[in-house]
């Protein structure tokens, strides 16, 4: 694939990523390819991506999933730049971004991808609302340590009533944010998968599910002592749900595709930051 052209998300909070998608954007310059820059403020319903060729993100997992939303339907991959503080997806470090982005650039780099999911919000048998997600779908209510009331349904099979705080419903990508605190698994990445997760199950006896994606799954909104329940995709600004509602969530055909995410990367996120030892240490 020939470059011809590239958008630069900065991060509007880290100064550095300002000053480093400069530095990035003057880089690509020198070599004939256009860059253009989008502040992202962390919470955006525009998605300038149409276009490109591919888009730079600078940031922490929260960019790449901004990212991740407009690029996956147009098939545009993302060379996710690190700034957060504990994130999964965004791996490349920030002292080595030329090193890779060389390597994207002359076609060797690892290009993963990672599969998506839609949530559809059905509310008197129409469909109100729409969304895709990289990481998670949740349903919970507006304050902590209210039960809500759930009816849930996988390839129209019931699973059951539920009383929990909330529910998560994630991918394999997703498993390791808010499903994993919640104590759902760890899915690697390449395993193609749905997790379904409670927080804070009425029952001890409610686990995660790990489910197939080729399924659909259906959570109606019961009537419970709370009525403020709502829904957020990848951590956005969060919709109210009503009593009746039904979201519908299913995976999607388009996938993300982030550059240089490989495994060794995956894993070695995973024993330094949940602090792995890996077995004894000597001196």
């Amino acid at each position: 694939m020939q470059v011809k052209k590239s958008l630069i998300v900065v991060n509007s909070f880290k100064e550095e990523s300002k000053s480093l998608g400069a530095e990035i954007q003057a880089y690509l310059k020198k070599l004939n390819i256009q860059a253009d820059l989008f502040v992202f403020n962390g919470f955006s319903e525009q998605y300038p991506f149409y276009g490109y060729d591919f888009v730079i993100t600078m940031g922490g997992d929260g960019t790449v999933l901004f990212a991740a939303r407009g690029c996956a339907p147009l098939g545009i991959p993302i060379f996710p730049v690190n700034f957060g503080s504990f994130g999964f997806i965004a791996s490349v470090q920030r002292n080595e971004w030329k090193k890779e982005l060389d390597e994207f650039l002359a076609g060797k780099s690892v290009i993963d991808e990672r599969s998506m999911l839609q949530s559809d919000l059905i509310r008197g048998g129409q469909r109100r609302l729409s969304a895709t997600g990289l990481n998670d779908i949740v349903i919970c209510g507006k304050t902590a340590a209210h039960t809500i009331s759930f009816n849930v349904l996988y390839d129209k099979v019931p699973l059951g009533e539920i009383k929990a705080d909330g529910i998560i419903i994630s991918t394999a990508t997703g498993s390791t944010a808010y499903s994993a605190s919640a104590g759902g698994p760890i899915i690697d990445p390449g395993l193609d998968a749905m997790v379904l997760t409670l927080m804070n199950a009425f029952s001890l006896s409610s686990r995660p599910i790990v489910l197939s994606p080729e399924g659909v799954i259906e959570i109606e909104i019961l009537p419970s002592r709370i009525s403020d329940v709502v829904i957020s995709v990848d951590g956005q600004i969060p919709v109210d749900l009503h009593v009746g509602d039904i979201i519908r969530i299913r995976q999607i055909e388009a996938k993300a595709k982030l550059i240089g995410c490989t495994k060794e990367k995956f894993y070695n996120a995973l024993r330094s930051k949940l602090n792995w030892s890996g077995g004894p240490q000597h001196a």
